[in-house]
């Protein structure tokens, strides 16, 4: 077999060749050494845009959300059961304490009513007579014309008329006693908040509320208040509370601190109390804002702040001009940034922008 020598193949053959395995070795250069040192030098850094952190002086403000709420509320529900005959009050309607607000149907106890006041008259016309008896009995026992047995049996007539009046003078208290909770009436001076009550409805006791009443000249914020925000709130503070709907911010202060967190929430109640308006209607929703103090604080731009699953950070530039991860703790917002409450130093230069671009211990280029 005769041996092939480069020397009997074609020029043009060599040169495909060649070509083939020029293309080839650049090719797995490239795939193995990416990042050489031609490549990083010819390879400008970002671009990012810094700010330097300059403390002021923030109001340290606690929000939190709730309704509007009548101070002192009372659900009115009927005592004794029965269909709702007469309604005398409305939703927003002032009343009297002991106004008459509904009556339920009373068509059985008024008749017991008079026939229990009928036989307590009898009852008495009978303890009068058993009386006059016995004293006449007495009268004539020294002188020997009764016995003394019919004396004491008409003395224990007296007696026993007596307890009889007793008896029906009691089921005639429970009766009008019944009759009276067949009307439903103010308990206090104030406003009808709701009404469940219809003309027809049966009523029963325990069951839903017939009308709320709210004590007039008390107006409410009831709120919910981050558990963390709790010890900075005290009994006496000042606050405003917005409506929606309502450009005006109403003041009020801090009457009443929960003592419990909810262990499903995390939140705390607070009760703020408010001056009564017409437009602080109860069941609207509202904000509060507490002011508890002022502090030196940063203020930085949102698009600077990231969050991952270990919490707030920023990226900082240091000296070396490379990117370092910042861990930060963000107090609240304002409308020119969030306020920052631990992390940031005076005079550090955070990245405003392309931050989600950027890597740690990367070289950077600020703008100017």
């Amino acid at each position: 077999m005769s041996r092939l020598s480069l020397s009997s193949v074609p020029r043009p053959i060599l040169w495909t060749l060649g070509g083939i395995a020029a293309l080839t070795a650049i090719g797995l250069l490239r795939l193995y050494w990416p990042f050489g040192p031609a490549k990083a030098e010819g390879s400008p850094a970002p671009l990012v845009t810094t700010l330097r952190v300059s403390p002021i002086e923030v109001a340290d403000r606690v929000s939190f959300t709730g309704a509007i709420g009548a101070r002192d509320e009372a659900a009115l529900s009927a005592e004794e059961g029965g269909r709702v005959s007469e309604l005398h009050a409305e939703v927003g309607d002032r009343v009297r304490r002991g106004q008459l607000l509904a009556r339920l149907d009373n068509s059985l106890v008024a008749p017991q009513i008079a026939s229990l006041q009928a036989s307590l008259e009898e009852s008495r016309a009978n303890a009068a007579v058993a009386e006059a008896d016995y004293r006449r009995a007495q009268a004539v026992a020294a002188i020997g014309a009764l016995s003394a047995q019919e004396i004491e049996r008409r003395g224990a007539a007296a007696i026993a008329a007596q307890a009889k009046v007793k008896v029906v003078t009691a089921q005639l208290n429970e009766a009008q006693a019944r009759y009276r909770r067949t009307e439903i009436r103010a308990p206090f001076d104030g406003i009808v908040l709701t009404r469940g009550a219809e003309v027809g409805q049966l009523a029963s006791p325990g069951g839903a509320a017939l009308f709320r009443i709210g004590r007039a000249g008390g107006i409410e914020m009831r709120g919910n208040v981050a558990e963390r925000d709790l010890p900075q709130l005290a009994v006496g503070q000042r606050a405003d509370v917005r409506v929606t709907g309502v450009a005006q911010a109403f003041p009020g202060k801090v009457r009443l601190i929960g003592a419990v967190i909810d262990p499903q929430t995390r939140l705390g109640s607070v009760r703020i109390d408010l001056v009564p308006h017409k437009d602080l209607r109860p069941g609207a929703f509202a904000r509060g804002e507490i002011s508890v103090g002022a502090a030196l604080r940063p203020i930085i731009p949102q698009t600077a702040v990231m969050s991952d699953a270990n919490g707030n950070y920023v990226f900082i530039i240091d000296d070396a001009v490379t990117v370092v991860r910042r861990s930060i703790s963000v107090a609240g917002s304002r409308p020119e940034g969030l306020v920052v409450a631990s992390g940031l130093q005076a005079g550090d230069r955070i990245v405003v922008t392309a931050g989600p671009y950027l890597r740690v211990g990367e070289k950077v280029r600020v703008a100017p």
